[in-house]
């Protein structure tokens, strides 16, 4: 079907809950969603299709027809959708996978084992431990068991590589027992490998008090020096414990989920708190390209219906549309009120924060980006309301020095960074004094107009994903208009400073939203706004400096304006001018010999 057969077909859709199987052209079903008005979301989808984001815009392109089930309620129509979803994996729905795998913990075999992390058991002669479902507990656990037991973290094989090289650092900031020194018997180190096991397998508790026991009877047996060593175990394992005893005082099962965006990349992370503990890790890396509030709502549906263990509480950086009903079918899986929370302060906000910055970290890792860039830029998307995390930001400010310097810098700022090779500067030309307003509109009508006009230079060529103004909503206001009459659609915000012209707040819609709170984002718009300020006064400054060297020079005979400008041009300072003999000045100045020779006798006196 076309898609105006599609829309007319949806317009024959009852106004009752129900779940929509969109089917391209071969009846493979690509995209299911649920909605509370069949007739109205399934409409949504064939009506300015153009103005779609680009996920919904490829989908309704592909779709050919689409089937609908009516539901008793939304709930019902949730549950549905999470059923068949599973069942048919569609292209455009976010896909998790039903499990995460298995993970060993593996002792190599011979005199001298390693203690390692393993993803799959295999049949080599080493002893396996498991298998466990999360790889964030196995690794970590073999981490925190060699650093409390000392045990090498090297690729040193043993026992050849005893005695051959000096220990590494590791060894002389106690971190490891240096068994390439030869100091510590094949017996004691497969004690501490024990040890070790027995910490993973049985627990911290039972461990301490076999240690108390064995230090007890080795210092009775007047053996210090062993003894010593069990007692720094002890330490390490009580400082460890210490140190992970509680993440928060809550002893509430909790998630905290979070997702971040750089570019089209995708990067959802749920941190699991167990009895007040951080139990455990998911990550999943996305290709969506739909708002951050759509994704989290789709993602937290997906993730739950997959899984049996449901915490008592769903803390989310986000208010997601399906809260209520998310809530609902987790509950009836746990057999108890489940809650789903946005927490604005205090502990469980700083666990959402926790789940952010692993998610933007994913991000960063991925994409060889910092995370304070990739940060920097997912806040500002969420804080300015952007579907994507705007990857190219101009920026402009006025600078004025009465009539004869008025500017305009322009900085461009890339994926978080100065791009300075799109950097422009403007001086004002048309507006009678110091009306910042009249001045942007000027700036930006004619960058704009450059633009439109297919201009092939950098800086005028790329349609920018976000203009920010160095100033208030008045800025915002007189520039809006022109972005609208030139028929682009490029969001335009201003950037407000406090009294002490420091950034204070966006404006956006006739309001302001404090920065304080995002400080990633807060740290970006803070950047931009120094340098663009710093771009715009320094060029100022150039022109009236240059300004005052050509009225000096003009005041020599026989050099007018283009004169002036082509020495300055030429030796870039009076100072070298003036140093400049009349040979030079005829040759680099282009000045005929009479005018070379006032020069020179203004410099020297004469």
């Amino acid at each position: 079907m076309t898609i105006p057969m599609l829309a007319e077909k949806a317009g024959k859709l009852p106004l009752e809950p129900g779940v929509y199987l969109m089917k391209d052209k071969t009846g493979q079903i690509i995209y299911i969603g649920k909605a509370k008005k069949l007739k109205n979301r399934v409409s949504s989808y064939f009506h300015s299709v153009d103005k779609h984001l680009p996920k919904v815009y490829q989908m309704v392109m592909h779709v050919s027809d689409f089937d609908f089930i009516v539901a008793g309620s939304e709930f019902e129509a949730l549950v549905l959708e999470c059923s068949l979803i599973k069942q048919y994996s569609p292209k455009y729905n976010i896909l998790l996978k039903d499990d995460k795998g298995y993970h060993y913990v593996k002792i190599t075999p011979g005199p001298w084992p390693d203690l390692q992390a393993a993803k799959q058991k295999i049949d080599d002669g080493s002893t396996y431990i498991g298998p466990y479902t999360s790889s964030f507990v196995v690794t970590q656990s073999v981490e925190l068991a060699k650093k409390v037991f000392m045990l090498p973290g090297c690729k040193k094989k043993f026992p050849q590589d005893i005695g051959k090289e000096r220990p590494c650092l590791n060894y002389h900031i106690k971190q490891c027992c240096g068994v390439c020194t030869g100091k510590i018997s094949c017996q004691e180190y497969n004690d501490r490998v024990q040890r070790a096991v027995d910490y993973i397998t049985v627990g911290a508790d039972k461990i301490v008090k076999d240690l108390e026991r064995e230090m007890t009877r080795l210092a009775e047996s007047m053996e210090f020096e062993k003894a010593a060593a069990i007692r720094d175990q002890l330490q390490s394992l009580r400082r460890l414990n210490e140190r992970q005893k509680v993440v928060f005082e809550s002893k509430v099962d909790m998630d905290a989920i979070s997702v971040a965006k750089g570019g089209t990349a995708v990067c959802a992370v749920v941190l699991k708190f167990r009895r007040g503990r951080l139990s455990d890790k998911d990550e999943f890396l996305l290709k969506d390209d739909g708002t951050p509030v759509e994704i989290l709502n789709e993602f937290v549906a997906r993730y739950y219906t997959t899984r049996q263990d449901m915490p008592k509480e769903v803390l989310l950086e986000l208010e997601i549309p399906d809260a209520a009903l998310l809530a609902q079918l987790m509950g009836e899986k746990r057999g108890s009120k489940v809650s789903v929370l946005v927490p604005q302060r205090g502990e469980k906000r700083q666990l959402v924060q926790m789940a952010y910055d692993n998610a933007v970290t994913g991000i960063s890792y991925r994409s060889r980006r910092s995370s304070r860039e990739v940060a920097g830029l997912d806040e500002l998307a969420k804080l300015l309301g952007l579907g994507e995390p705007p990857a190219y930001i101009e920026s402009y400010d006025i600078s004025n020095l009465g009539e004869s310097y008025k500017v305009c810098g322009m900085v461009v700022f890339r994926d978080g960074k100065p791009y300075r090779r799109a950097y422009k500067r403007f001086k004002i030309q048309t507006v009678d004094g110091q009306d910042d307003y009249a001045s942007m509109r000027e700036v930006l009508t004619r960058r704009l107009t450059r633009l439109k006009n297919g201009d092939s230079d950098e800086g005028f060529a790329t349609i920018p994903d976000l203009i920010l103004l160095d100033g208030g909503e008045g800025h915002v206001a007189a520039i809006r208009p022109i972005v609208q009459q030139l028929g682009l659609s490029i969001p335009v915000f201003g950037m407000v400073k406090d009294s002490k012209h420091r950034t204070r707040a966006i404006a956006l819609g006739g309001q302001e939203v404090a920065l304080s709170s995002y400080k990633a984002a807060f740290k970006l718009v803070t950047t931009i706004q120094d340098e663009v300020h710093r771009y715009a006064i320094s060029y100022q400054r150039k022109l009236h400096k240059n300004s005052a060297l050509k009225s000096e020079l003009t005041n020599i005979p026989g050099v007018g304006e283009k004169r002036a400008k082509a020495l300055l041009t030429a030796f870039r300072s009076l100072e070298e001018i003036s140093l400049a003999d009349v040979q030079q000045l005829m040759d680099r100045g282009k000045l005929p010999k009479k005018a070379a020779l006032a020069v020179y006798d203004y410099f020297n006196g004469k």
